[in-house]
């Protein structure tokens, strides 16, 4: 396995395994690797010859008051996790490497960006946006592969290459949970013993909601429904509980599945995230 930090270097080795007729597979990543990004490697191993991670805490999709500086970056251990998992190369550039002097350039992502996060992370989305569209320029993988957790992040990505034309096929991959059910994150070790105790309770409520629509709950029922399980659960702050349409991210309303209930709420400073979806006439997926 190599790490290399240069645009220069990353092209030069993928150019040579594509040469030799191998697929590329690419897993972007902010480092500090877990459970979550493991199944991602381990689906790219199965499907593509040669693997490529990139590890970039990525300074443009952090608002002033969110946890850029404090994000936790361990590069010996991930490296250390990378090579045992099959990874060939890990692509770790410093922010100058991607946003050289000078760097005006971005990519937005109309629509789907303005509900669910982007309603409270202005610029999130189209910082996550550019670095990905960057990366995908950079590697140029067959594949790219990312989490459904982050699943308003996943539809945007998906939409990007389709009205950019980049030719690459996104893979959306199930959450990963822990034992409890609560979805595996890099910010979940800020929490304390208290609140990672009740940290479940918000994937609990989401298939509390997830069972109601599978009864046939319209999207506005299910959201109510979800908020009075979180109620009763006095560490949680939510900040939003939303049933939309799977592909177009529209708030269901009245209307009945197929949709995804997503929801973000604050355990003291530390923000989680996550969905449950329900597809037409079945129960939760």
């Amino acid at each position: 396995m190599k790490v290399v930090e240069r645009i220069s270097q990353a092209r030069s080795i993928i150019a040579e395994t594509k040469t030799a007729g191998n697929t590329v597979g690419l897993v972007p990543t902010m480092g500090a690797l877990h459970a979550g990004h493991l199944a991602l490697i381990e689906a790219a191993r199965r499907r593509d010859d040669f693997l490529v991670i990139s590890i970039f805490v990525n300074p443009t999709q952090f608002g002033p008051a969110e946890d850029y500086e404090h994000y936790p970056r361990e590069p010996a251990r991930d490296a250390e996790l990378a090579e045992e998992a099959g990874v060939d190369l890990i692509f770790a550039p410093p922010p100058q490497e991607i946003y050289p002097e000078g760097f005006t350039t971005s990519v937005t992502v109309t629509g789907l960006t303005e509900g669910l996060c982007g309603r409270y992370r202005p610029g999130h989305f189209q910082g996550v946006t550019t670095v990905v569209a960057k990366l995908l320029n950079i590697v140029q993988p067959d594949r790219a592969y990312f989490g459904e957790k982050d699943y308003q992040q996943l539809i945007v990505i998906k939409r990007m290459v389709a009205d950019l034309n980049i030719p690459v096929e996104i893979i959306g991959l199930p959450t990963v949970r822990e034992a409890d059910g609560l979805a595996v994150s890099s910010r979940n070790r800020y929490l304390s013993p208290e609140q990672r105790a009740v940290a479940p309770r918000l994937y609990e409520a989401l298939q509390h909601g997830a069972e109601l629509a599978s009864q046939g709950a319209s999207g506005s029922e299910v959201e109510q429904a979800v908020k009075k399980m979180l109620a009763k659960v006095p560490l949680f702050e939510v900040q939003y509980v939303e049933a939309v349409h799977p592909n177009s991210l529209e708030p269901r309303g009245d209307a009945r599945a197929p949709m995804v209930i997503a929801a973000a709420a604050y355990l003291g400073e530390t923000r989680l995230i996550d969905n449950v979806k329900v597809e037409e006439g079945s129960g939760n997926a």
